[in-house]
């Protein structure tokens, strides 16, 4: 790939748009919707309003930088006791993985000091619809793509360095270990279990004769087992007298 043209798709996928929402608010755009298209949509408007347009992809509301802290393992040694010493030699406790991106957002001129205002407004809207719903978000990086991540918190991290205020903002992202794909696919699978009638491993503690609690007493019938009936002795009648 020539340097034309992998410049630009390095620049789309890492600096302007790596984070991509998926499902929650995404759900109704096809499952995926580009952060590009939240920053970029009330931007390009009140852009337009005041005659400004971006004429390259470093013009955009938006540029963003992965944080050099992200995670591709983390597990620490177990610490309190094991049942024996060769299992307690190689336990590892697995973490979440983490990955962070910074947003910087300075005005470049007039008009995106008043557009500011209106897509930082709309993205917290639309973030916090996704974030309720369920939405999920994916995270490209150069090295890693950190999938099924849940947004942990979106805050100003602004330095004193600039005239302007509210330009920077961190964005933090945890990988859980548990996805709820993998949740949903072993729920299904019990209960296809269940409606076929296949016969599950084991057997039940509740249901087993070996854990009853009452021992059944000499002569009686068997548990299930009707018991069998027992003649009555009747007596003759009292002769009238």
């Amino acid at each position: 790939m020539s340097g034309a043209l992998f410049q630009p798709l390095f620049t789309l996928a890492y600096q302007v748009s790596p984070i991509i929402l998926v499902g929650g608010l995404a759900s109704a755009m096809g499952g995926m919707l580009p952060i590009v298209c939240l920053t970029e949509g009330v931007s390009l408007v009140t852009g337009a309003i005041a005659g400004e347009f971006p004429s390259s992809l470093s013009d955009f509301f938006a540029q963003f930088t992965v944080i050099p802290s992200a995670r591709l393992i983390a597990q620490q040694i177990g610490h309190y006791p094991f049942a024996n010493q060769s299992v307690a030699a190689n336990a590892v406790i697995a973490e979440p993985l983490t990955v962070s991106v910074r947003m910087d957002c300075p005005a470049k001129g007039p008009g995106e000091y008043v557009a500011k205002l209106a897509v930082l407004t709309a993205l917290q809207a639309a973030l916090s619809a996704h974030n309720a719903s369920g939405g999920l978000y994916t995270i490209m990086t150069p090295g890693f793509i950190y999938t099924n991540c849940i947004m942990l918190d979106l805050t100003d991290i602004s330095g004193a360095g600039s005239n302007q205020t509210q330009y920077q903002w961190l964005f933090n992202f945890e990988q859980p270990l548990v996805t709820l794909s993998a949740a949903q696919q072993i729920y299904s699978s019990l209960l296809n279990k269940i409606g076929n009638g296949t016969q599950l491993g084991g057997t039940p503690a509740w249901s087993s004769p070996d854990n009853a609690s009452v021992a059944p007493t000499a002569g009686s019938a068997p548990f299930g087992a009707a018991a069998p009936l027992t003649p009555v002795q009747s007596s003759p009648l009292p002769a009238l007298q």
